[in-house]
């Protein structure tokens, strides 16, 4: 059976998805800082790691223990993520790179250790977490967007590199989904761009998030656990509310109309 890890388990996508794998009988290894958040995943029997994405030395010693019982990992969900918005006038350039910090390097940095136990089995897969947001994008939202378009070219680009080793790479791309990602989301924003020169959008973006549809967690790890189990994973998988709708517009109707739709959501900005 497949020795699985997940990144950014303690809550959202990533409980969701590494609930749902246990349920199948994988052996599930979840990871996060908050690891009193994931007691619910080790009573279902998953195994907690203590892991800030950005300490090297805990993402090391996380690779160690997985490596030292059971040889490394068959499937490695890079979960861990999450959405900074403000204006880019008003984002300091150490939080901008602090958020490329924990979407993209320190994903990076766990694949980087873990590839070569896959390489000598010749065989598993990496699946990345991006985000509609990824293809698309929405105001105040730069830094975020920044690098979820560099996880889609990461991935790309890792996928063509390790084909020969037969090792799979997968991008999920969700779309709205009802995590914390709106709680982190725009206090912060508010703190950045709330009394500036971009407050009317800013508070348009903060009034506006009660209001939208979301979709359950739990459709992103079905989406998931397709590409754990199938044996030819699709490169690409959409789940969630207005993922594929927003996708389209932008890719058959243009950036222009696009951007219409978008800031046609905040009139009174």
């Amino acid at each position: 059976m497949s020795i699985i890890l997940v990144t950014g388990a303690s809550s959202g996508i990533g409980k969701a998805t590494a609930r749902l794998l246990r349920k199948k009988g994988y052996t599930v290894y979840v990871a996060a800082r908050r690891i009193e958040a994931m007691r619910d995943l080790q009573d279902l029997g998953a195994i907690p790691l203590r892991m800030d994405i950005t300490d090297d030395a805990e993402v090391a010693a996380a690779v160690k223990r997985i490596t030292s019982t059971h040889g490394g990992v068959d499937v490695l969900i890079n979960n861990a993520g999450f959405g900074m918005y403000g204006a880019v006038e008003d984002t300091s350039i150490e939080d901008a790179r602090y958020q490329f910090e924990v979407n993209l390097f320190g994903m990076a940095r766990l694949t980087q250790l873990l590839l070569p136990a896959m390489r000598e089995k010749q065989s598993g897969k990496i699946i990345n977490i991006s985000s509609m947001g990824g293809k698309v994008y929405t105001p105040l939202g730069a830094w975020y967007h920044a690098t979820k378009h560099a996880v889609e070219g990461f991935s790309d680009c890792l996928r063509i590199e390790l084909a020969s080793f037969g090792i799979d790479v997968v991008i999920i791309e969700p779309g709205i989904i009802a995590t914390e990602f709106g709680k982190v989301m725009v206090d912060p924003m508010l703190q950045r761009s709330g009394n500036g020169a971009y407050s009317r959008l800013a508070r348009a973006i903060a009034d506006s998030a009660p209001t939208v549809s979301m979709s359950s967690p739990d459709a992103v790890a079905d989406a998931i656990a397709k590409a754990v189990e199938t044996s030819r994973p699709k490169t690409r998988y959409v789940a969630g509310r207005f993922a594929r709708l927003l996708m389209f517009i932008r890719k058959y109707f243009g950036d222009r109309l696009y951007d219409r739709i978008i800031m046609s959501q905040f009139r009174n900005a």
